[in-house]
């Protein structure tokens, strides 16, 4: 081996382990590596960041913002509705939603498409007594499998696609994974409705009186005002905290900036008493029609002229997705009030306790947050703060807003599918017509980016391609294929659709693809076979993120509002790889020969 084969695979490994770990953010990991690579020389400072011009860089980036728009429009929500409501049965309803989940992901960002149909889907469970746990891991995965369709469905597709130009001077096109993907999409699918569903764990117990967004307890604070009718009663006096609509359950109470924990129950509450509790979003309400106030993130005493005076308030649910620019900070440190106009209400966390005061909770991947703010500014704010909410939005459509952003997205589509020119250049055209007809803004579509996706690409890109030229992914490629020497060329495939699996769910899909990209290359060179299966198997593996929460951000969304564990994942998982591969590795050659 070679000093810069050996500096690339210690880069490399460096960075997977980095990746699996996740104590870091992976942009920064990836960037890192890059900078690693170039004091390593293997990879040229004047090329370094050519990565972040790189076509796939500019696809995922106008797929994110037509996506964006797409979701703006509220058309998708319209098509999602009806179809839930014209639907009798409950598995009409469910097979519907989850194989819609399917179809939108084929064209547009599966984060978005998932955020879309969890109101809609967690009202279906709802009507028909079914825990929102069983419906929200089939729809994330349902969301994924559908990404496997098109180019444009998932960033490994778009990263595979344009590896492929790189070496042989043609990139795969809009519809070339649809052979493929199309088919483990559907036999997952059908899976999911029929048999998945009855795999997954029913974390809550079914009741029909749950409003539709009551997936777990939240923990928030009340403060008991002067005009209370409750000072001098105990806390019993909120009501039996077995009810539904009872007290929520106590946790502490705080009078002077003290904790008191003797005799809790018995108590008597004085004017200013803080009340750390946690309960049901209806226990909630119900506490404050008894003469409770729910305390902001920040003191009472704040500035009130931060929020409107005339303009009516609204409640609204969010769930924090991973990566979120607010993770790891609290409402205190954020100044929600005073720079954004929002209450923080509540915080729900999977059924994790919360012991801190309700300013200082740091924010986690997942957790839901109840918040309150201006009803005509709330889901813009939401948006900034770079979570999804859960409510339905509440606004009139007009015909032409929803048509034009779903007419441009098809004419970008067609214009990319038939060549005219490269789909880069055509979605980022599509995009621009969005945003000079007014259908979404540059605000907006930079809110709309997942810059930590982008510098991942634009980072990685140059140190993947130095895996190749260094001679270092054929070192890989000769192991993996002596491995299986003498073998069917079907193990081989196997093999290097496993091993991409089981990288993708410990890390990134996009690094999972471009680190082994350049593996698959070395395999058809060192066998003398086709590229094209082994590629297109590793634009599915790293698609296949199922068996633990970690591999895609969809799966930790949907974790804390069904309050999934992690071992709960691969039950439903592991079933669904082994189906994945049963359908892919047989099909593959027939679609792209050896």
């Amino acid at each position: 081996m070679t000093f810069d084969q050996i500096a690339i695979l210690a880069i490399i490994v460096g960075a997977l382990t980095a990746f699996i770990w996740g104590r870091y953010r992976i942009d920064l990991v990836a960037m890192l590596a890059l900078l690693l690579s170039v004091a390593a020389g293997v990879v040229d400072p004047l090329t370094a960041f050519a990565g972040f011009g790189h076509p796939a860089v500019i696809t995922v980036v106008a797929v994110l913002g037509m996506s964006a728009a797409l979701t703006r429009s509220g058309a998708v929500g319209v098509i999602a509705e009806r179809i839930a409501q014209r639907t009798k049965s409950d598995r009409a309803k469910t097979f519907s939603l989850i194989g819609l989940a399917g179809v939108m992901s084929s064209v547009m960002n599966n984060v978005g498409a998932l955020a879309l149909l969890m109101p809609i889907t967690l009202s279906v469970a709802r009507k028909a007594g079914l825990s929102p746990s069983r419906l929200l891991m089939p729809l994330s995965f349902a969301s994924l499998l559908g990404g496997m369709i098109t180019l444009i469905g998932t960033p490994p597709n778009i990263i595979i696609a344009d590896y492929r130009h790189k070496v042989t001077g043609e990139a795969f096109q809009m519809f070339d994974f649809l052979p493929v993907g199309l088919a483990v999409a559907v036999v997952g699918i059908i899976y999911l409705v029929f048999i998945g569903i009855r795999l997954v764990p029913n974390r809550r117990a079914n009741d029909e009186g749950k409003r539709l967004f009551e997936l777990s307890s939240y923990v928030t604070e009340f403060r008991v005002p002067a005009d209370s009718r409750l000072i001098g009663q105990t806390i019993r006096a909120l009501g039996d905290r077995n009810e539904d609509s009872g007290r929520p359950t106590v946790l502490a109470l705080l009078r002077d900036n003290e904790r008191v924990v003797r005799r809790l129950t018995r108590e008597p509450l004085a004017e200013g008493d803080l009340l750390l509790a946690h309960g049901s979003a209806e226990q909630i309400e119900a506490a404050v029609q008894k003469g409770l106030e729910l305390v902001d993130a920040k003191e009472l005493d704040a500035i009130k002229s931060d929020m409107p005076e005339n303009g009516e308030l609204a409640v609204v649910e969010a769930v924090m997705p991973p990566r979120a620019w607010i993770e790891g900070r609290s409402a205190a440190m954020l100044r929600l009030r005073s720079r954004y106009g929002l209450n923080l209400l509540g915080v729900a966390r999977g059924g994790a306790p919360i012991n801190t005061r309700l300013r200082d909770v740091r924010f986690r991947a997942g957790d839901v947050l109840m918040l309150q703010g201006d009803s005509d500014q709330i889901y813009g704010t939401i948006s900034s703060l770079g979570c999804l909410p859960l409510a339905q939005r509440q606004m009139s459509l007009e015909r032409p807003k929803i048509l034009i952003p779903a007419l441009l997205f098809l004419a970008a589509i067609v214009a990319a599918s038939l060549g005219i020119l490269p789909a880069a250049v055509t979605l980022a055209g599509g995009l621009a017509a969005m945003v000079v007809s007014d259908n979404i803004s540059m605000s907006e579509v930079y809110d709309a980016i997942d810059w930590q996706i982008v510098v991942l690409l634009g980072a990685m890109i140059p140190v993947g391609t130095a895996m190749h030229e260094t001679g270092a992914a054929g070192l890989i490629a000769g192991a993996m294929a002596s491995a299986v020497a003498d073998v069917s060329l079907y193990l081989v495939l196997a093999l290097l659709l496993l091993v991409t699996m089981f990288l993708t769910d410990m890390m990134n899909n996009a690094a999972t693809a471009l680190v082994m990209a350049p593996v698959a290359l070395g395999i058809s060179e060192q066998l003398s076979v086709n590229a094209d299966p082994l590629l297109m198997a590793v634009a599915i593996g790293s698609s296949s993120a199922y068996l633990t929460p970690i591999g895609h951000q969809n799966n930790l969304l949907v974790m804390g509002p069904a309050g999934y564990k992690f071992g709960d994942y691969w039950r439903v998982g592991l079933p669904l790889d082994f189906l994945i591969m049963a359908v892919a590795v047989p099909l593959l050659p027939v679609v792209w020969p050896f």
